[in-house]
Formats: structure tokens, C-alpha cells, sequence
């Protein structure tokens, strides 16, 4: 628990809850001489220098409460972080916030949280289960991709006295015009351009079939309404083209030579060995996630949960908004995106639920594992967790430990530990079955079966439903 908030939580009906929070008076006058030196360094008080009025002085020129009311302004979202922290909930969806009245000097501020959080799990069966695991496959099929993929590699382009064809490269030259007029950005000279990549606006590439070394053509488009240039978005363009080169692709032969240039080894059997080691170790890595995910996935239906709409509704949002913010980050805006979906982030949280319902359920056994394990992660387990972050920011995992310490970060980090210590726990209990044996197994259920889902539990070590990786 924080040193600032402290907190009172009380289980309200359809996952939800309610956090009463009290933020301590040092706590709030620190915030109130924070926002008082921020308004002091924008006001101008005669015999004050500019940016240098006391907060004492800004306080009783604006009065407590104004000052208080901009403190708040910068401080709630902090203070709700950790009033969530120090309450040891994993809130689901939109809080309701409700702050009481601003409190008297000396006084802590009371604020309210109603907010739905994820559900707790009645743990039925989660040891011994029988969990249906693929072997590892590289076909000859997958082999000869990989081998096709490393000749476009290392193709050549050769210069072609013919007209252009889909899959050639062309050299270019080009002037473009909005209304007969030059824009930014609309030239080029000596660009190197696949016909067929998809590369440039929809409709140019396809205007340049057929032409030959020292043809000119006039390309007409139009930008896309989604272009990331907004000045151009939606404008009808011209461009002046002039070819210069066509260039064909040429492939290597798929003899002992390409083994020797793409991997330094002697022959083209050598080569297609190496592919399939290297294919066979990248499916053993997806096996292992895809066993660990039916694990986890068996062991979340043996349990009994209730899953209210609403909370699995909010968590659906919050996947939309997840996926929404990285598209951003990836220079995609959000209306983009729903405009070519052809759906409103309402209809794509419609969508969604099933996949918010299974992680709910997955991360409520997991948490019961945990209880019931009594998993607690030690100091050195924490350490060994924070390696590889310690290492992107070039610093000690013992510095970035105490730095969670000192923020009240490390709940969060514990938590994350002690689930992977559950799932880890699942899987190494698990009974690795062949796919066929699942699936064959599966057959023999009758109606009545499916609609249980899952046998009567016998204890821990009783019989456990079979699943197959794809369930």
C-alpha cells in the first residue's frame, strides 16, 4: 500500500467494486505548494519578480480553493493509480470517479472508485490435465518456400530492350500536378519502382505496363482519402512519366552455388538441411506457445466463473482501444483504419467479446492458481524477471528493482512473476497427448457431454478434460 492513498475496497454486485481512498494532508498540501509555484511563475504581482511569486502569496491572491481545484486537476490521475495499486484490484473497463468535498486545511481529500474488475474463479481440475501436443513438421512444400524466398533475395535486375511486364522493375522520372500545378513532394528522378508491388497510389503502376525504354506517359490518379498527407488526400493528380530503363528480375539457379552464396555451404542438400533444421526449431518455439496457451485454456473450463456482459463488454473496448493506439504508433490513424474495416469501434467491442471472454476467464484461473499455489515470487526470481529490461535501459537489475520499490511498482511486477510461475506450474502438471489421440477421444463425446463441458471434477490428480492446440 502507498504511503499517500490509503484505501477501503467493497464488492459490489456483477464484478464490480467500490474504492473509498484517502489522500493523506501532507500529500495534498504538497500537490496544493506544487500548483501554487506553476501559477506564481504566470503572475505578475508588484513587488515580485516575474515567475518568482511565493505560493503563499499566490494562495491568498487566488484563494485556497481555486489553487486546490488546479492542484487536483494535476494530481487525480496519479492519485487514482494509486488508490488501484493499493487496493490490489485489476480494474476492468471505465471508473466512475467521485470526489467528495475539497477538504479543510490539514485535512485529507476523500475520493471514490466504481469500476468493474476482473472475476474471481472457482478452481475445478487444473493438475494432470491431458493436453493434446503436435510434432514439430517441415514439410518438403515448406522447404521449397524457403528456398524460393532466399532466390528472390538475392536476384539481379538486368536491363531489358522490351516493354515493361508485371514483375519487372522500371527506372523513372516524374513530375506530378494538382489543377496543372507543381505540388511538394510530386518529383522524382531515377526512382527504381517493381511494377506489381503495390508501392505507389492505387492505379499508377498499372499505367506503366507496356512501356519501353524513352516512352513518356501521362498517369492519372487519385489519392487515396486516407493519404497521409491530408493536403492531398481525395486530389486528382496528373504525372508526367519518363522511363528510362526496364529492368527484368533475374533468379539464381537452385544448384551448389546458391547453397554457397546464401549460407557458405558446399551443396544445394546441404542448404535444403539447414532450412529444415532451422524450420523444425521455429515450430518447436510455436508448439511450445501454442501447448501452453491449450494448457491454460483447459484449465480455464474446468473452472466456474460468472463473466457479467458489462465487465466482458469494457474489457472489449479495451481491446479495440489497444489494437486502435498501436495501428497509431505504426503512423495509422484510428478513423482510417475504421473507415476501410467499414465498422465503428462499437460494432469492433461487439466483435471482440469472445476473445475479452477467454481472456477474462484465463487471467481469473491463473490469479486462483496463484492463491492456491501460494505463489510469491522471491527477490531473486524478481531480479532474474527484470534482466532483460534492466539491460535495454544499460542499468543493474537490483536499480531497477529498487526504482519499482521506491514508485510502488513492484506489486505489478510481482503479480506478473507469480502468474508466469501458474502458467509454467500448468504446463510442466500437463500430460502431453498426440493430436490424433484428442482428437479421437473427442469423437466419443455424445451431445450431453458437450453441453457439461467438462467431466464432474475428482480432485487434482483426477482425470482432466482432453483439448486439442486449436480450441
Amino acid at each position: 500500500m502507498t504511503a499517500t492513498v490509503t484505501t477501503n475496497v467493497t464488492e459490489l454486485p456483477e464484478s464490480r467494486v467500490r474504492v473509498a481512498a484517502q489522500v493523506a494532508p501532507e500529500e495534498v498540501d504538497r500537490r496544493m505548494q506544487q500548483a501554487a509555484r506553476e501559477l506564481g511563475r504566470q503572475m505578475k504581482i508588484p513587488g515580485f519578480r516575474k515567475g518568482k511569486v511565493p505560493p503563499p502569496v499566490v494562495i491568498r491572491r487566488l484563494g485556497r480553493e481555486a489553487v486546490l481545484d488546479e492542484a487536483l486537476r494535476t494530481a487525480l490521475s496519479s492519485w487514482y493509480v494509486d488508490a488501484i495499486d493499493a487496493s490490489g484490484i485489476t480494474p476492468v473497463g471505465e471508473p466512475e470517479f467521485k470526489v467528495e468535498e475539497l477538504p479543510a486545511d490539514g485535512m485529507p481529500l476523500a475520493f471514490t472508485i466504481e469500476i468493474g474488475v476482473r472475476p474471481r474463479a472457482m478452481l475445478g481440475t487444473y493438475k494432470g490435465l491431458e493436453v493434446g501436443r503436435r510434432e514439430p513438421v517441415a514439410d518438403e512444400q515448406a522447404i521449397d518456400s524457403e528456398l524460393e524466398r532466399l532466390r528472390d533475395r538475392l536476384a539481379t535486375l538486368e536491363t531489358v530492350e522490351r516493354p515493361a511486364q508485371h514483375g519487372d522493375h522500371v527506372v523513372i522520372d516524374y513530375v506530378g500536378t494538382i489543377d496543372g500545378e507543381p505540388f511538394a513532394g510530386g518529383d522524382g528522378r531515377d526512382q527504381l519502382l517493381e511494377l506489381g508491388s503495390g508501392r505507389l497510389i492505387p492505379g499508377f503502376e498499372e499505367q506503366l505496363l507496356g512501356a519501353a525504354a524513352g516512352d513518356e506517359r501521362t498517369v492519372e490518379v487519385t489519392f487515396p482519402e486516407d493519404y497521409g498527407e491530408e493536403r492531398l488526400a481525395g486530389q486528382a493528380a496528373q504525372f508526367a512519366v519518363t522511363v528510362t530503363e526496364v529492368k527484368e528480375k533475374r533468379l539464381p539457379e537452385l544448384d551448389d552455388e546458391l547453397a554457397t552464396e546464401a549460407a557458405g555451404l558446399d551443396t544445394l542438400a546441404e542448404l535444403r538441411e539447414d532450412i529444415r533444421k532451422r524450420l523444425l526449431e521455429a515450430d518447436e518455439h510455436a508448439i511450445e506457445h501454442e501447448f501452453e496457451q491449450a494448457v491454460v485454456d483447459a484449465a480455464a473450463e474446468q473452472a466456474e466463473l460468472e463473466l457479467p456482459e458489462a465487465v466482458v463488454h469494457a474489457r472489449a473496448h479495451e481491446l479495440v482501444e489497444e489494437l486502435l493506439t498501436s495501428l497509431q504508433r505504426q503512423g495509422i490513424k484510428p478513423e482510417s483504419y475504421l473507415k476501410f474495416a467499414g465498422k465503428t469501434e462499437h460494432e469492433l467491442a461487439h466483435e471482440a467479446e469472445p476473445e475479452a471472454a477467454g481472456q477474462l476467464r484465463r487471467e481469473a484461473v491463473i490469479e486462483a492458481i496463484v492463491e492456491a499455489e501460494g505463489l510469491d515470487p522471491s527477490e531473486e526470481e524478481l531480479l532474474e524477471a527484470l534482466t532483460r529490461s534492466a539491460e535495454r535501459a544499460k542499468t543493474t537489475p537490483e536499480k531497477v528493482l529498487e526504482r519499482l520499490r521506491s514508485r510502488g511498482g513492484l506489486a505489478r511486477v510481482r503479480a506478473d512473476v507469480a502468474a508466469r510461475q501458474a502458467v509454467e506450474l500448468l504446463v510442466r502438471e500437463a500430460k502431453p497427448i498426440t493430436v490424433e489421440q484428442a482428437q479421437a477421444r473427442e469423437k466419443l463425446w455424445t451431445p450431453e457431454k458437450r453441453l457439461t463441458r467438462s467431466p464432474p471434477a475428482t480432485g487434482e490428480g483426477g482425470p482432466g478434460r482432453l483439448w486439442t492446440p486449436g480450441r
